[in-house]
C-alpha cells in the first residue's frame, strides 16, 4: 500500500513550518493563523465550531484562541440570546493580517499545484475531500472516547 497519509503529513508539516516562520513578524505562532483565518471567514463563530473546522480538541483550540485574544487579533462577545455563549470576532489587527495570510495560502496553493492541469487539480481536490470525509468518521468516533479496531 502506498504511504498516502505520510505524503499528506509531510506536505502539511512543511507548509505549517513555512507559515509559522513567515507569520512570526505578525507575532502569530504555532498554527494560530489557522484559527484567525477561520474566525475572519466566519465572524461570530463559536470556539467549538472553530475546533471542529480545524480538527483539534477543545483544549487545544481554547489555548490558541486565548493567545489570539491576548495578542489583540480577536475578541469574544456575548451572544444576545445566551450569555453563556461567546462569539469570536476578528479585531482590526486581525482583519489587517488576514489578507497577508490569505495571499500566502494562495501562493502556496499555486506552488503546490504547479504543472497540474485544471482537471488534475479538480481530481486531487475531490479525492482529498473523500479522504477527509473518511477520516472524519474515525475522528468523531475517537473524539467521543471510542477505540478503533485495527
Amino acid at each position: 500500500m502506498k504511504e498516502i497519509l505520510r505524503e499528506i503529513g509531510m506536505i502539511a508539516r512543511a507548509l505549517d513550518s513555512i507559515s509559522n516562520i513567515e507569520f512570526k513578524e505578525f507575532e502569530l505562532t504555532k498554527g494560530q493563523y489557522l484559527y484567525l483565518v477561520r474566525i475572519c471567514e466566519n465572524p461570530g463563530i463559536i470556539q467549538e465550531k472553530v475546533a471542529e473546522l480545524i480538527k483539534v480538541d477543545r483544549t487545544t483550540a481554547a489555548r490558541a484562541i486565548q493567545k489570539l485574544e491576548l495578542n489583540g487579533f480577536i475578541e469574544k462577545k456575548d451572544d444576545q440570546h445566551n450569555k453563556k455563549i461567546k462569539k469570536l470576532f476578528p479585531t482590526e489587527k486581525g482583519k489587517n493580517v488576514y489578507p497577508f495570510i490569505k495571499s500566502e495560502n494562495d501562493y502556496s496553493n499555486s506552488v503546490a499545484l504547479e504543472g497540474f492541469t485544471e482537471e488534475e487539480v479538480d481530481t486531487i481536490f475531490n479525492l482529498l475531500q473523500r479522504v477527509r470525509k473518511n477520516i472524519e468518521k474515525d475522528w468523531e468516533f475517537v473524539k467521543k472516547g471510542n477505540k478503533r479496531n485495527y
